[in-house]
């Protein structure tokens, strides 16, 4: 009889394996508000923020503006965790080459611009500010609910998963137009609209986006 020594352990999986375009993007929503902090005060906040009557007047700077703006370090700290952990499977989908990277940062701003614009028309004429990425990563939320139920493959835009999670959305986002429940908004008022239409916007996008990084739809 022959001893057989005991095969080696599998290799571990690494414990923060996030894909660098996505890891690239997240730095830049952190460091776009330490910058923010730095060199701008809420005047300068609200020269470079969404304002439904301004973009109606023609300034379309504050659709891609705004969303690198944020109102505490609470609320650009959640977008930021949840822009890495939507945008990994999106970023795995649409490969970790430079065109690939280049695909997910476009995808991210016109899902922001896709929210905000769709937000300044609900509310055409107001003068309020909106900043933040919750708009762009709701998109991308919507985008990751096309791969859940195929493992990292892109499914129909009436899967399972986009289903409940497109309920579950719409219910959060209803509780915080009802009662304002909104970690990090420190009182402000939180554009819900925007997170919707976010989110029905990637859902609809990554589809084109991923057809442009030559991949098929399953």
């Amino acid at each position: 009889m022959y001893e057989i020594n005991d095969p080696a352990p599998p290799p571990r999986e690494p414990a923060f394996n996030a894909p660098w375009p996505a890891l690239v993007l997240t730095l830049a929503i952190l460091g776009s508000y330490v910058l923010q902090t730095r060199f701008l005060d809420d005047a300068g906040v609200y020269v470079f923020a969404l304002v439904p009557a301004r973009l109606a007047a023609g300034d379309w700077l504050g659709l891609i503006t705004s969303i690198f703006l944020h109102g505490g370090w609470v609320h650009v700290l959640l977008n930021s965790a949840f822009a890495l952990a939507f945008g990994t499977p999106i970023a795995r989908l649409l490969g970790v080459s430079l065109k690939g990277a280049v695909l997910l940062w476009a995808f991210f701003l016109l899902c922001g611009m896709g929210s905000g614009a769709i937000y300044a028309l609900i509310h055409q004429g107001s003068m309020g500010a909106v900043i933040g990425a919750s708009g762009a990563v709701s998109g991308m939320m919507g985008a990751a609910a096309r791969l859940m139920d195929r493992r990292g493959v892109l499914g129909p835009i009436l899967s399972p998963s986009v289903v409940s999670t497109g309920a579950a959305w719409i219910i959060v986002n209803l509780l915080v137009a009802l009662f304002g429940l909104s970690p990090g908004a420190d009182g402000a008022g939180v554009a819900w609209e925007a997170h919707l239409a976010g989110f029905a916007v990637g859902l609809l996008l990554i589809g084109p986006v991923a057809a442009m990084a030559g991949i098929r739809k399953a």
